[in-house]
């Protein structure tokens, strides 16, 4: 029978099938050999006799962390207060989610917890990334981030404590996932989500994932970071030579964009610690 990982919890692989029935499934021997493991996500084909999984079909694509695969989209929840808005981790993050062929969407949280001074800054951030081509959205415009859930594979991902499962519990208030609060001594947030699954939302699935305060680009060159850039991508050929790091190069467009504040700082010098400069 065909169906799809839903959930991972232990060694358990929770399957949706086509009758639409959810069967609990273990993963043959043959994958560990291989070097295979089983993802949420994952299409698989399995024995409702004895519920092992058979065969995993290929993926359109799949992230380590979290471990899903066959992902529409990866909305990245993104806290302005209590945690502090980090640009790094959302760049980061960013690039990770393109370099795999998936589209990402940012989403700003706690913004009532700006005081006035801030709220200016925030604004422009938002503004920005607009701008150069990402959806941008505020945790507030539920009817709208609803509206991109229909029909989607949906991952939700970002730094612990940013109100992942929150916004998800408003978004379907009976999913009552569990919330907690900001651990004052850290700075970050307790991690509530302690395993991967797939939640059944707006004629689409959703994924609350563990969260995480760093992640790294592990199988990426610098040049495919840099290629993940949209300014850089943007503006690349009017630079003096072809494969331009935007780094150490004379007649360099990018660098002079970023001295005249047309590119945003923080972009470039993430970009410059992401590639070790």
């Amino acid at each position: 029978m065909q169906g799809r990982i839903i959930k991972l919890l232990s060694n358990d692989y929770t399957v949706y099938a086509e009758d639409e029935k959810e069967y609990i499934c273990k993963s043959r021997g043959k994958f560990r050999n291989e070097n295979i493991k089983p993802l949420v996500g994952d299409f698989v084909i399995f024995d409702d006799n004895n519920n092992y999984i058979l065969n995993i079909e290929k993926r359109n694509n799949e992230l380590v962390r979290p471990p899903v695969a066959n992902i529409d989209q990866v909305i990245i929840v993104t806290s302005v207060k209590s945690p502090n808005f980090s640009s790094n981790l959302l760049d980061k993050l960013l690039y990770i989610i393109t370099f795999h062929n998936i589209n990402p969407i940012i989403c700003f949280t706690k913004l009532d917890l700006l005081k006035e001074e801030e709220k200016g800054d925030i604004e422009h951030l938002l503004h920005y990334y607009k701008s150069i081509g990402y959806e941008v959205y505020k945790n507030t415009e539920i009817d709208k981030i609803k509206a991109i859930l229909s029909n989607k594979v949906t991952v939700f991902t970002g730094q612990s404590g940013a109100g992942k499962s929150t916004l998800l519990n408003k978004l379907d208030e009976t999913l009552e996932l569990k919330t907690d609060d900001i651990s004052i001594a850290l700075g970050r947030g307790k991690h509530t989500t302690r395993h991967v699954e797939l939640y059944p939302l707006f004629n689409g699935w959703v994924c609350d994932t563990p969260g995480f305060s760093s992640v790294d680009f592990s199988g990426m060159t610098s040049s495919d970071i840099r290629d993940q850039v949209l300014e850089f991508e943007q503006y690349k050929k009017e630079c003096k030579y072809k494969d331009c790091m935007h780094d150490k190069e004379d007649e360099c467009k990018i660098k002079e964009l970023v001295e005249n504040n047309v590119i945003l700082p923080s972009r470039y010098h993430n970009y410059l610690k992401f590639i070790g400069r």
